[in-house]
């Protein structure tokens, strides 16, 4: 398994173990150790949203504080669209190391990104209200060998669009979990003044982290696992093809991404 860098771990545990920080070729990139690719896609057509340059944790911390926010509430437009074109077999599909495309199937790669948010947020919030609370660390590991993001209901009939229902079923619950969280926290998260947004709690292996640095660091990890989502996407449907442009076009700063 490939070695995770440091700011992988969304929480405590090996996070990302299996989305190995590398570049496209499967080898470790230089300097961060993490991934440098892009999502694909562009604004208003694109299979993904709008791109972002990618950013280090340290670097995400370091922006001004409507900046961090806004681009924490993104969240699942960091996702790449075709995502839904999958099919159940497709959801489930594991990938050896040297694909270079994590290891994870999209299933549980979805599901243990809401679960982290929701340990993230939680973390937030408590830092917010205590002073200096203990965190406990939670093992990513075990959810996936618990099967928590197991099969979907198999009740659906054994036919195209009950196979396509099993897998809005396996992904879009925890999509929305995602969604609902960032934009529920981002609007908190306003309120905080820079005071708040310093306060820390005690990590049993990170030592002191801020509310800020977790908002990076959560921030970080999603478009860590996006990154990854397209790379298997790519694998199993062909790279994303530019759709038509729209009539009567749109600006960059567009809010159909």
């Amino acid at each position: 398994m490939a070695q995770s860098h440091p700011d992988a771990r969304s929480d405590d545990a090996a996070c990302c173990s299996d989305e190995s920080c590398c570049d496209t070729s499967g080898s470790a990139a230089a300097g961060s150790g993490c991934c440098k690719g892009e999502n694909a896609g562009s604004c208003c057509g694109g299979a993904a949203s709008k791109p972002l340059s990618p950013m280090t944790v340290e670097e995400l911390e370091a922006l001004p504080t409507l900046q961090l926010i806004a681009r924490y509430r993104r969240g699942i437009e960091n996702f790449d669209r075709r995502v839904f074109e999958l099919t159940e077999r497709d959801i489930d599909m594991g990938f050896l190391p040297d694909a270079g495309v994590g290891l994870w199937p999209v299933r549980v790669l979805v599901g243990h990104c809401a679960d982290a948010d929701l340990a993230s947020v939680h973390r937030m919030r408590r830092a917010a209200a205590e002073d200096n609370p203990l965190l406990s660390v939670w093992d990513e590991d075990a959810f996936v060998e618990r099967n928590l993001y197991g099969n979907a209901h198999e009740g659906y009939a054994d036919t195209a669009e009950g196979d396509r229902a099993r897998v809005m079923q396996a992904l879009g619950g925890h999509m929305a979990v995602i969604h609902t969280t960032r934009q529920w926290a981002g609007q908190w998260l306003l309120t905080l003044s820079d005071a708040d947004l310093a306060r820390e709690a005690m990590h049993p292996q990170k030592g002191a982290v801020s509310i800020r640095r977790m908002i990076a660091s959560s921030t970080w990890h999603l478009e860590h696992h996006a990154k990854f989502l397209t790379r298997k996407l790519d694998r199993m449907l062909g790279p994303a093809q530019p759709a038509p442009a729209r009539k009567g076009g749109c600006s960059s700063g567009c809010g159909c991404g």
